[in-house]
């Protein structure tokens, strides 16, 4: 236990940090804040049922090491290169792949819900003729 992350996280321990990190709710609210030590001893406590004895800080620590290295190997892919490639590319990008076009149309969709104010401003004039 040299470093600050601890001992390497094994395969079976990153897959079932995935796994919990793929649950919609805890997506939601990683999407949705920055100070996220909270989410993380949730994460932590889930790991904890596996029989995974994580801290919250090294949960974090590795998630933001996976979305590094997720968003590293997208880029290179996306401007045509192969030679970059990681281990658990396919369980990310099920997560990571879709976040940034949902996020993206979410907050267009609201503006265009509400009713347009010309429709009663126009009433008015039509009714005083």
């Amino acid at each position: 236990v040299a470093n600050e992350g601890g001992k390497h996280w094994t395969v079976n321990e990153v897959r079932a940090l995935i796994r919990i990190w793929s649950d919609k709710n805890i997506q939601q609210q990683l999407e949705g804040t920055v100070r996220n030590k909270r989410i993380f001893e949730q994460v932590a406590a889930r790991l904890q049922k596996f029989g995974i004895d994580r801290d919250w800080k090294q949960c974090r620590t590795k998630y933001k090491n996976l979305k590094h290295e997720y968003k590293s190997v997208k880029s290179a892919q996306d401007s045509g290169s192969t030679s970059k490639s990681m281990k658990f590319f396919n369980e990310l990008d099920a997560i990571l792949g879709h976040c940034t076009m949902e996020q993206a149309s979410k907050s267009d969709n609201d503006e265009s819900e509400r009713p347009p104010e010309w429709t009663e401003a126009k009433s008015e004039k039509d009714s005083t003729g």
